[in-house]
């Protein structure tokens, strides 16, 4: 696994010499364009861009050095919210409630500022180290970034070219915002949907850099919007999540209520 994102990593270093020094920035500037338009296209185009929440049902898996720790019935309750692009890059525009367990009795809940893991004994806030790690991890992932973050100010698509990931024709792009925030999505060739994306990050407390890997899988369409039934997380070349969805939909008017972390009961 490993040699692969190596040996892509050395195409896209050579396919991005080429396009700044042989054809100018501008070039690969507007094959990043094209990719990223290409990509909101396929994803459902005005569908996909105006999506007001998403619901995501199936099984989710827990890993500790490559080994199953937990695994649980999961299902995913996700509300967009307005947020100006000018603060899209500092502000969640976003809400969600991830369920566990066949009658759904433990929950956490993340809004746009605060967070709360909640069981029958009530409603815990989560530590703001975690609440950090899960907004800026939400600030990078590309289908967050494309449903919210497309108009900001600041925001930088390059192209680093063709690649071959885990066997499947890509082309690379690189995200960065106005904070230095560097995300590389990995774009399928043929039908132009995110297969993975990858960026790094440094632990506050150790100082320590981890390499944080998504992976991308069983699209599925959905009222004329495209999203993957199955995603992998990796850390640091080792997988810590996965879930597989039985079920996504789209549009379902999810109500504040649901995201009501001091209202909201714990066997909901």
């Amino acid at each position: 696994m490993k040699a692969r994102w190596k040996a892509a990593a050395v195409i896209c270093a050579v396919a991005g010499y080429a396009l700044a020094y042989g054809q100018g920035k501008t070039a690969a500037d507007e094959r990043a364009k094209k990719v990223i338009n290409e990509a909101v296209a396929a994803l459902g185009g005005a569908k996909f861009l105006n999506v007001e929440d998403r619901i995501e049902s199936g099984r989710a898996y827990s890993f500790y050095h490559e080994r199953l720790s937990g695994l649980s019935i999961a299902k995913i309750y996700t509300r967009y919210l307005t947020v100006a692009p000018s603060k899209s890059g500092a502000e969640l525009g976003i809400r969600e409630r991830q369920a566990f367990g066949k009658n759904q009795d433990t929950a956490t809940v993340f809004r746009e500022d605060e967070a709360a893991n909640i069981n029958w004994r009530g409603a815990k806030p989560v530590p703001k180290e975690q609440f950090a790690r899960y907004k800026d991890s939400m600030l990078r992932n590309i289908f967050y970034i494309l449903r919210q973050r497309f108009n900001e100010p600041g925001l930088v698509f390059e192209s680093r070219g063709a690649a071959v990931v885990d066997y499947q024709p890509v082309e690379v792009v690189d995200i960065i915002d106005s904070e230095n925030r560097l995300v590389t999505v990995y774009f399928h060739q043929s039908t132009k949907l995110p297969v993975a994306q990858k960026y790094s990050w440094r632990d506050p407390a150790t100082k320590e850099r981890n390499d944080e890997t998504t992976r991308f899988g069983r699209y599925r369409d959905n009222d004329g919007i495209q999203w993957p039934q199955e995603i992998t997380r990796e850390r640091n070349g080792e997988k810590i999540y996965q879930i597989f969805s039985e079920s996504v939909t789209f549009n379902q008017d999810l109500t504040d209520e649901l995201f009501n972390i001091a209202a909201l009961p714990a066997n909901k």
